[in-house]
């Protein structure tokens, strides 16, 4: 790794004072880690809202709609993810808001199919392994590049067996995935916060920065959710 990642986008002779450039990245950690603080919220919330009408919930999963509701935030992703460059970081963060609803609306779910304390229960468990993690990939002096390919190969692996357990419904096989799971996403969580951190660049301007802001709440918001899935399956009492 680089001697520290302000020399890694300074300009030829021009030296950048380190206070000023710590104090950059600091706010725009916060800022990162606040959006994805407060999109957890929205999704917490609208899942709660929805999950105490069962009228809603019956309407949203005992008909096709549940999946629309389930595909719709993967939509979201992949536009944010192909247009961040191209829309304003007033939309990215409009768009962001409407993706955590929308995810809340796709896991309300899970209060009719695990009892609330175990629910509970496990937000903190994520909530506490999220941190720890998040807190190694932003002080470590180890470069994490390298796990970058590991993991994603560990992720499309996952996803791929995800769909195919749809068809077995092999209870080892969920227990195989969920397992695995929590491996890749807290690795994600690491590799991700250390990544967001070193791609900050005062000289990239504030409205840059606040996209690249959003896309990495985003990042790091959908590390925290899968996790916290891996885990609720794991150790969840269902009802």
């Amino acid at each position: 790794m680089a001697n520290g990642p302000y020399n890694r986008y300074a300009a030829p002779g021009r030296a950048i004072d380190r206070a000023q450039y710590d104090e950059g990245l600091r706010a725009h950690m916060e800022r990162v880690f606040g959006y994805m603080a407060a999109g957890v919220g929205v999704t917490g919330l609208v899942a709660l809202l929805v999950a105490s009408s069962p009228t809603l919930l019956g309407a949203i999963f005992g008909t096709p709609l549940r999946w629309v509701v389930m595909l719709a935030p993967l939509g979201f992703v992949f536009f944010l993810s192909f247009r961040v460059h191209t829309i304003s970081a007033a939309r990215a963060q409009a768009l962001f808001w409407a993706f955590a609803a929308v995810m809340g609306l796709s896991l309300s779910f899970i209060f009719a199919v695990y009892t609330d304390a175990s629910i509970a229960r496990v937000f903190f468990i994520s909530s506490g392994m999220f941190a720890a993690t998040a807190l190694w990939g932003y002080t470590t002096k180890r470069d994490l590049s390298g796990m970058g390919s590991f993991l994603m190969m560990g992720l499309f692996g996952i996803i791929i067996a995800s769909i195919v357990n749809i068809f077995m419904a092999s209870s080892a096989l969920t227990f195989a995935i969920s397992v695995i799971g929590v491996l890749v996403f807290t690795g994600l969580t690491a590799w991700d916060t250390q990544r967001i951190k070193e791609t900050y660049a005062e000289g990239h301007g504030t409205e840059s920065n606040n996209k690249m802001a959003v896309m990495g709440a985003l990042s790091l918001y959908l590390n925290f959710i899968n996790l916290f899935m891996m885990l609720l399956n794991l150790f969840g009492q269902r009802e």
